[in-house]
């Protein structure tokens, strides 16, 4: 189309031809049999001289004695002028000898994707330069905020409100409650989700154990102390955040919430150490590592060895701990996932040597434990 017309509509038709025929020669049915039929300024020549219609598209596929196919005419005219051209082109019955129909598949508004790309970058733009207070032009923003609340999805049997980063990242944020999710999602954090009572579902430990660091984001008052105290006796929690004294987090303004876990985010993303070249003590730890990662990354499964580097056990990560309550004779733990407080304890009460996973947790007494990342094993 030439560059002074602006296409609006996408005209999408299919049709089928009772023969064998060239793409030129639905092009030139499509011209020649509504040409007059719409009047002279309807012709399709005199709107493309005019650029209110583009370079027709046409695709074909062809059967031993059939051709159909799709068509597609970018139009910059108004609507009532698309569906008149549509409804002349499904009047076509003949391309060449041939019997034939034309279909209207679909009139698509170019613009409504142009105009979703502006709500999306608003969204953005939003979520990054938070302020305290909503505009007062409430009104027009209505569907940004309310973006924020069709993002949300749920976990679990008991379906609870998560973001869809909760999912997928290394790092998960537990907070109380489903304003706080839409809240955090706001502020820009997408790993988020709600315990959604102080009985907090199984399927949380689940999730948490699949995870490298868990953070823990509870109300200022007296309500989140009771929960966070439950939560770290059910799950192993890396870091304790909670809400300006008295107050609860989805009451916080975006550009607060980004303060209290802006310092948690950025450690957790530059935490990550270079891997160092290996050691002559680390070298046996090392290829045993480097046999058993491969059919281990990414399954949240622990494997566990004796000293003669038999399995004793696989299991998945969320049944690791009651697994070594039971276990004995394993000098190697190889998992994948973080090497928590509560699992560093459970391996001590096992006799487990040396422990290898993803990452290491911040831990108050690693004593009588040789803890490695397949990072410092040089293995990735």
């Amino acid at each position: 189309m030439p560059q002074s017309g602006i296409v609006k509509y996408h005209v999408k038709l299919s049709y089928e031809v009772d023969g064998l025929v060239e793409r030129a020669d639905i092009i030139g049915a499509i011209f020649g049999q509504t040409e007059g039929l719409l009047g002279p300024e309807m012709n399709l020549n005199e709107l493309q001289r005019v650029s209110k219609v583009g370079r027709i598209g046409v695709d074909s596929k062809s059967t031993a004695s059939t051709t159909s196919g799709d068509v597609v005419i970018p139009m910059s005219t108004d609507i009532d002028t698309c569906a008149l051209i549509a409804a002349g082109i499904e009047s076509i019955d003949k391309v060449g000898p041939y019997d034939c129909t034309f279909k209207l598949g679909a009139i698509d508004d170019v613009r409504a994707a142009k105009k979703d790309d502006i709500v999306k970058r608003a969204k953005e733009i939003k979520q990054r330069w938070a302020t305290k207070t909503v505009s007062e032009g409430e009104s027009m923003l209505k569907d940004v905020h309310e973006g924020d609340a069709k993002r949300l999805t749920t976990y679990g049997p008991s379906k609870l409100t998560c973001s869809p980063g909760a999912l997928s990242s290394n790092w998960l944020i537990l907070v109380e409650g489903r304003a706080d999710v839409i809240n955090l999602l706001r502020a820009g954090y997408d790993n988020a989700i709600a315990i959604e009572g102080a009985k907090i579902d199984e399927s949380i430990k689940e999730l948490c154990n699949s995870k490298e660091t868990v953070v823990a984001f509870t109300d200022g008052d007296r309500a989140g102390g009771f929960i966070l105290k439950e939560l770290k006796s059910f799950v192993p929690i890396d870091y304790e955040l909670r809400a300006d004294t008295g107050i609860e987090v989805e009451e916080l303004t975006p550009k607060r919430v980004d303060e209290i876990l802006r310092p948690v985010a950025d450690e957790i993303k530059n935490g990550k150490e270079a891997p160092t070249l290996k050691s002559e003590d680390d070298k046996p730890m090392a290829e045993i590592a480097s046999k058993i990662f491969p059919g281990l990354n990414e399954t949240l499964e622990a494997i566990a060895l004796d000293g003669e580097q038999k399995e004793i056990f696989k299991v998945s990560i969320s049944e690791l701990v009651s697994k070594l309550s039971t276990q004995s004779g394993i000098k190697y733990l190889l998992l994948d996932g973080i090497i928590t407080q509560r699992l560093l304890e459970s391996a001590k009460n096992a006799g487990v040597e040396f422990v290898v996973g993803h990452r290491v947790a911040k831990l108050s007494n690693s004593d009588g434990l040789n803890l490695k990342t397949f990072g410092d094993l040089g293995i990735s």
